[in-house]
């Protein structure tokens, strides 16, 4: 008997520079796939050309690979709200008879169609560093939610934590239906690279840390250079690596900064920039470090700390509300601010010792998302 799926659109439009929004749609398609064959949904998948690379990895059985450079958003916005249909996504809903589409994060009128249009907002960082927004950019994501909470049922967010920022922030309508999914880091072939080979390769000693974030001023890099510096003072020599893209700006400030610590403190023979890896390398070099290094001043739920849990290895992070809920007691954490409590915890503990498994099995873990995100699509 012939299984009739459910028909889910999704859009794929994130600019490279945000990582964190890239991989969460590729890894939403790859959970997907954990599910019986009977209860997968077939897939629409609409992306620019741009993220060629990153469709090309995946094998869903059911997905259909659509090349659609995504809608000038503002005068859509405008076309909209002056014909009261949602142009971004009607015209998809009618060709390709969609069920549901995911993630939609411009919703200027409430849609007509037959489909569940699910809205997705990762997290409200503008509101905690405003400092780290341009005036335009923070009023341009004020406006976007205050669009989906007006015309929105469904509004998927990555933790309670930012759930509860929304209610801090907005007044919530009765209609608007929060669904929390914790994205899961899909890893489709663990890294088999030995870490002689590791370390050989990527010139690291036997025992380091590893910070794998892209360099922008929230992920706090500094905390734990100048957690380095301190220990260094004290005679005590803690190796760190750091992957992920330098930004393009060659005048970037906050390169600046890192750099003038770098410098001041003489600290180039440990510190490691590998830049941008392969997923393989990554993941190798984060499995035979002593410890993932999460200091990040803001998140709405850590791509990193899901590599690490995938891994099974141990976490040290910021001691934000989100990093707890997300790792819970199996966390090591620290004030973001405070380079010497930091300082202790690198040297204080034994963290290559520490037995494994130290979380769930990943199986569980992916099985289980897998399934809420299914009542979400569906």
């Amino acid at each position: 008997m012939e299984v009739k799926r459910k028909r889910v659109g999704i859009l794929y439009h994130f600019s490279t520079k945000w990582m964190g929004g890239v991989i969460y749609i590729v890894n939403l398609i790859k959970a997907l796939d954990f599910l019986p064959d009977e209860d997968k949904p077939e897939i629409y998948l609409f992306y620019k050309p741009d993220l060629q690379r990153f469709v090309d990895e995946l094998n869903y059985p059911y997905l259909h690979k659509i090349i659609r450079p995504y809608p000038t958003v503002h005068t859509t916005f405008l076309k909209s709200i002056l014909t009261q249909k949602n142009l971004f996504v009607d015209d998809l809903i009618d060709q390709y008879q969609l069920d549901s589409i995911f993630p939609l994060h411009d919703y200027p009128v409430k849609s007509k169609k037959d489909c569940k249009l699910i809205s997705w907002y990762a997290d409200l960082q503008h509101k905690h560093y405003p400092q780290f927004f341009s005036l335009a950019k923070r009023i341009e994501r004020h406006l976007r939610v205050l669009f989906i909470l007006k015309n929105t049922q469904d509004l998927v967010v990555s933790s309670h934590d930012v759930k509860g920022d929304f209610y801090r922030f907005f007044d919530i309508p009765s209609h608007v239906n929060f669904h929390v999914y914790h994205f899961v880091s899909i890893v489709d072939k663990f890294p088999t690279y030995s870490k002689e080979e590791v370390c050989s390769q990527f010139n690291l000693p036997e025992h380091y840390f590893v910070i794998s974030n892209q360099f922008h001023k929230h992920k706090n890099h500094m905390v734990a250079l100048k957690a380095l510096a301190r220990l260094k003072k004290q005679g005590k020599t803690v190796h760190l690596a750091i992957t992920g893209k330098l930004p393009e700006d060659t005048q970037s400030p906050y390169v600046a900064e890192l750099k003038s610590i770098l410098d001041q403190n003489n600290l180039h023979n440990q510190v490691t920039f590998l830049g941008v890896l392969p997923r393989d390398k990554q993941l190798s070099i984060m499995r035979h470090a002593d410890a993932i290094l999460q200091p990040s001043l803001f998140e709405g739920w850590s791509t990193v700390i899901e590599d690490a849990i995938s891994l099974q290895k141990p976490v040290i992070c910021s001691n934000l509300s989100v990093n707890v809920e997300q790792l819970k007691e199996k966390g090591t954490y620290f004030s973001p601010h405070n380079d010497e409590e930091l300082s202790e915890i690198l040297v204080g503990r034994d963290f290559s010792a520490i037995p494994t498994p130290i979380y769930e099995s990943y199986e569980q873990r992916v099985t289980r998302a897998a399934q809420t995100l299914l009542k979400i699509l569906t």
